[in-house]
């Protein structure tokens, strides 16, 4: 006697429920950048942020790092590829604070606010809810020439935020400053993160910086620069720039990054 396999109806096979892919908030494909006659800065670069996620990109001087940043936010323009970011603009915080020498604290976040539309009394309302959030309420008076270059920091980290865009990309914003208050510049960093879910694009030369911060660490090769490794950060809790997981880690990838360095000497 032959066995006859019985296939059930479609209607009886249990179907997964669908879950809807979420779009990334940042997407670069294939992306090439060069000025003018000049060699390529960018080539074949491709990357995804997810929505809410940290990455932090190093590499070494000169590998593309702030170009790609200010294609990101719309400030050059690619040679071929494509750029898109969630709700499509990025809010861009550069390494110096740039602020506006005759406005109080206060004005140069509102300043951002009134370029979105908002009306005096909401602009002041908005302004000082963003130094709360900051921690510099108290300062929403004073001039920049009144603050420490932490507090110009928070200010102008104050004054991205007021764009209200889901994607921060930030180019060295703490380079300048002294290491206690870049360490603790850092902690309100990712408790402000954390706090409003932005997506942020981190650049920096430093490497601990950059594991102490991010969920995820990419390396650029160095020009052209394209994305030649990716490192998960995977220490829980919160995290400190000298603790032993995040000098191992560390360490790792800045031998990797001084390989590509003698490689593109060589």
């Amino acid at each position: 006697m032959s066995v006859v396999e019985v296939i059930p109806k479609a209607a009886e096979v249990p179907v997964a429920e669908a879950r809807p892919v979420e779009a990334p908030a940042v997407r670069v494909e294939h992306l090439v950048k060069r000025f003018g006659p000049g060699p390529v800065v960018l080539d074949d670069l491709s990357l995804d942020v997810t929505p809410g996620e940290f990455v932090c990109i190093i590499g070494a001087s000169g590998c593309g790092k702030s170009t790609l940043l200010s294609l990101l936010a719309g400030l050059e323009q690619s040679n071929s590829g494509t750029v898109s970011v969630a709700g499509g603009r990025a809010a861009l915080m550069f390494q110096e604070p740039a602020l506006l020498p005759w406005l109080t604290a206060a004005g140069n976040v509102e300043l951002a606010l009134r370029l979105r539309g908002l009306g005096r009394r909401e602009r002041r309302a908005d302004a000082l809810e963003l130094l709360r959030l900051v921690r510099l309420e108290g300062a929403a008076a004073q001039r920049p020439h009144e603050l420490s270059g932490g507090m110009r920091q928070r200010v102008a980290l104050a004054r991205a935020l007021a764009q209200r865009s889901s994607v921060l990309l930030m180019d060295e914003p703490f380079a300048a400053l002294d290491a206690i208050t870049r360490d603790v510049l850092h902690d309100e960093l990712v408790r402000v993160w954390r706090e409003t879910g932005v997506s942020v694009v981190f650049v920096t030369h430093n490497v601990r910086e950059a594991v102490k911060l991010g969920q995820r660490v990419l390396l650029l090769s160095s020009r052209p620069g394209r994305v030649i490794a990716s490192w998960p950060v995977d220490i829980p809790g919160d995290r400190r720039i000298e603790s032993p997981p995040v000098a191992a880690l560390s360490l790792e990838i800045t031998d990797r990054l001084r390989e590509e360095i003698r490689r593109h000497a060589a």
